[in-house]
């Protein structure tokens, strides 16, 4: 068995479960501790049951309850140097180095990291390799390099980063021009349509099912997120996905493969 729950996916929290056989763990951990245990708990999971937790990067959105929950529960954290440097001073979390561009097999799992641009640390997307298949995760990259797309081109299923919609980021009034630049530049947060560009390239490989996440509570919407896939796939006359959009308010139900 291999499954993936989106715990919560938006500009201010992010952070999945991800099952393979009887081991569980973690992807990000940008909800408070308390938030992290009681979604986790609602799922039927004990926090303490985990097997550990993969960060992407160091930003809030994906660490805020990362201290708490480690300390809480007593999880290895995997993640590369920089990213942990970013964070942590302190030697009394258990660190598990997972450089960027390295796999690391954990039973029936492979884990695989590679670099994405994005304004952090060393910021990492990830694979994760089962025998009934690669799940991707995608999140916080400001455009997709021919190496994120070779990566992703394995995908199974990808839980992809749609943050705005252009036009209601140009016209959010709350958000300083210098603020809206650096979402728009290629070290800032995927577009709909951008996220529809890499959608429609990996469903000519294996990709059979989407997740959208890290959605803008102000600049987007979960229905312009996805009909931006949907009409690009019409647009390219591909066969249709799998789509699904997630935000931050309730767990997801679970992507599964026997």
């Amino acid at each position: 068995m291999f499954r993936l729950t989106i715990l919560a996916s938006g500009s201010s929290g992010n952070a999945a479960l991800l099952e393979a056989g009887r081991r569980r763990w973690l992807v990000d951990a940008g909800l408070s501790g308390r938030r992290l245990e009681e979604r986790l708990q609602a799922l039927g999971v004990e926090p303490s049951s985990l097997s550990g937790v993969f960060l992407t990067h160091e930003h809030a959105d994906h660490a805020r309850g990362l201290r708490v929950f480690l300390r809480r529960h007593s999880l290895p954290l995997y993640c590369n140097e920089l990213t942990w440097l970013a964070l942590f001073e302190e030697t009394k979390i258990d660190w598990r180095r997972l450089e960027t561009a390295t796999r690391l097999e954990l039973d029936e799992m492979e884990v695989e990291s590679f670099p994405v641009p994005h304004d952090a640390a060393d910021p990492v997307g990830f694979l994760f390799h089962h025998a009934t298949g690669t799940v991707g995760v995608l999140t916080d990259l400001g455009y997709a390099t021919r190496l994120v797309l070779e990566k992703m081109s394995q995908c199974r299923a990808l839980l992809l980063e749609a943050n705005h919609d252009p036009g209601l980021l140009q016209a959010d009034s709350r958000r300083p021009w210098s603020v809206k630049q650096r979402i728009l530049s290629r070290h800032g947060h995927l577009s709909n349509q951008s996220a529809a560009e890499i959608a429609a390239e990996m469903a000519r490989r294996k990709l059979e099912a989407v997740v959208l996440g890290h959605l803008s509570e102000d600049c987007n919407r979960p229905e312009l997120a996805e009909r931006a896939i949907r009409d690009r796939l019409d647009q390219d006359k591909l066969a249709p996905l799998s789509v699904h959009v997630w935000t931050e308010d309730t767990p997801s139900p679970p992507l599964c493969w026997e």
